[in-house]
């Protein structure tokens, strides 16, 4: 007589879902053995790790500094000129306010919408002054960061570094090229 054993469905899919499992749990030892492996290996060799400054090169290189003082040049005028307006707007409110007393109710509520739309077309200039300023910082600076990135780049090449990290909380003085960043960059 022959045996025969029959596997209910429930018991079949039991028995697979086990083996799955196994094969699975096999699967991620072995990778994980694989991927340990090159980690113990750099960690006898020892990684090298270093740490760059953004900001201290967009502060404090000669790069950084030279495109701060080409800006400033460059907008000085209309600097000068929204502090004149300023000015003006302020000598205007304070001679309104001097003059209110005396001033019929239909003079004093024309030139209390002058002084707003005076007041409305110096924060609108602000604005436009302040975006401009901004829209050409960043295009001065992205060109600085860019530099950066290809001296960090050849300073990680040259140097055998395995990772520079940009943005730290903390950072030992040991790792950190900034200076060196800065000489590449000439100051």
């Amino acid at each position: 007589m022959k045996s025969q054993v029959v596997l209910s469905p429930s018991a079949f899919s039991h028995r697979l879902k086990c083996a799955q499992r196994a094969l699975v749990l096999a699967a991620a030892l072995g990778l994980g053995s694989l991927a340990a492996a090159p980690v113990h290996a750099q960690q006898q060799q020892g990684t090298k790790i270093g740490f760059v400054s953004t900001e201290r090169i967009l502060r404090d290189s000669a790069p950084a500094k030279a495109a701060q003082a080409k800006i400033e040049s460059e907008f000085k005028k209309r600097d000068a000129e929204l502090e004149s307006l300023t000015n003006n707007l302020r000598n205007l409110v304070q001679k309104f306010d001097k003059d209110a007393p005396v001033l019929s109710e239909s003079e004093r509520i024309k030139r209390q919408r002058q002084l707003a739309d005076l007041d409305s077309d110096l924060q609108r200039k602000r604005r436009e002054f302040q975006e401009d300023f901004n829209r050409r910082r960043n295009e001065e600076f992205s060109a600085i960061v860019e530099r950066a990135d290809a001296a960090i780049k050849s300073i990680a090449e040259s140097q055998g570094y395995d990772l520079i990290i940009q943005d730290a909380v903390t950072v030992s003085p040991r790792v950190d090229i900034t200076d060196q960043v800065m000489k590449a960059l000439g100051g």
